[in-house]
């Protein structure tokens, strides 16, 4: 399969024009501004913690994509569904950024969506507030999630439609392919909403952020896929470490979460942790690269890819993943001493960089009164 083109390779400029959005910006009703914010720490704690950090306008924006790919998300996930009736949700879904109605039409589906986690299955009920709260932005903040919303599903629907009895990746490359409609999207998404809201990128810094933008979105991607390899291959039904790894290592698909196979399992396993460990470089790159003003943006990108780093630290050293039931996680003590540094250091390159180095080798503690005296 051909791996879409890296944004190094296709400048802004020349990204497709956009077709009209159909209708123009409407207020958001308060109970669908409510519920958006109140379910978003549900479906995800740490996009939760960072997006409380962006202001305004720029903040709904991020918040309705967010969500918006959460249904996607969602819909794709379930394994309880054909593969017919799931691509017709992620094609409703779709048809929704156009025609507000279309939004009741998930909501009425939810239910089918047995398989899903019940903050995700309520998510998908409530999408007509999603929906509004997308009609809400202004016409090219609201094009340019129109797009790579756009583009993320239907790479979904081509996975879905791939793999009709559950996700098997089977080489590298088609990894790489399945994280760039997932979550590369996510990166050039961001970097337009960046550029729409903020004075302080302008087409220069935009063409400098463009290039590693897919790789801050896939770098949080493949540790997120990494933590939860057990659980997506027994309550998802899917499966990413490539079929190809694993094989060359003594094991397969059918043996991912088998004892006597842990060794071979993580062999194939650390192909993707260097992976990750290439990415967060290049997406730590593309933190530095955000201007110093934009200081919200940069708080809002630091977060996650702190906990990134410190998540893959420990991955780096683990077999939970490969056990049912199994998963690697950093303990809140860590959570809460990098999000006090990180937004502490956040206006600093030099500073951010020696943390993340530091996070990458050891656990990050505050020591309670190392700063009295």
């Amino acid at each position: 399969m051909p791996i879409p083109p890296s944004p190094a390779d296709v400048t802004p400029a020349a990204s497709p024009p956009e077709r009209a959005t159909n209708v123009p910006p409407r207020p958001a009703p308060r109970e669908s501004v409510e519920f958006c914010r109140a379910i978003l720490p549900s479906v995800s704690r740490t996009f939760a913690l960072s997006i409380r950090l962006l202001p305004g306008a720029l903040n709904d924006a991020v918040l309705a994509s967010y969500l918006l790919c959460r249904i996607a998300d969602t819909i794709e996930d379930d394994h309880s569904a054909t593969v017919e009736r799931k691509a017709k949700l992620l094609q409703t879904l779709l048809a929704a950024l156009d025609d507000p109605r279309a939004s009741l039409t998930l909501a009425a589906a939810a239910d089918e969506l047995v398989a899903g986690e019940r903050a995700h299955v309520d998510l998908v009920r409530g999408a007509a507030h999603v929906i509004a709260v997308y009609g809400s932005l202004a016409e090219r903040p609201r094009a340019r999630v129109r797009h790579w919303v756009t583009e993320m599903v239907r790479g979904m629907e081509k996975f879905v439609r791939l793999y009709p009895n559950g996700i098997r990746i089977r080489t590298l490359d088609e990894y790489k392919e399945y994280c760039y409609y997932v979550a590369g999207t996510v990166g050039n998404l961001l970097t337009d909403l960046w550029h729409e809201h903020s004075a302080s990128i302008g087409i220069e810094e935009y063409r400098a952020l463009w290039r590693r933008c897919r790789d801050f979105g896939e770098a949080l991607q493949t540790v997120n896929i990494l933590k939860d390899i057990a659980w997506d291959a027994t309550h998802e039904n899917a499966i990413y470490v490539p079929e190809d790894s694993l094989r060359e290592h003594g094991s397969s698909h059918r043996m991912l979460l088998d004892p006597g196979h842990v060794e071979q399992n993580h062999a194939a396993v650390e192909e993707l942790i260097a992976l990750a460990w290439r990415d967060l470089e290049a997406a730590l790159e593309y933190f530095a690269t955000l201007p110093r003003r934009a200081l919200r943006i940069r708080a809002f990108c630091l977060l996650p890819l702190l906990f990134a780093y410190a998540t893959l630290r420990e991955l780096t050293g683990s077999r939970a993943m490969l056990r049912p039931g199994g998963t690697v996680k950093i303990s809140r003590r860590e959570v809460r001493a990098l999000m006090a540094t990180g937004l502490l250091v956040v206006g600093s390159n030099s500073a951010v960089r020696w943390l993340a180095g530091r996070v990458r080798r050891q656990p990050f503690l505050l020591v309670p009164g190392a700063a009295r005296g």
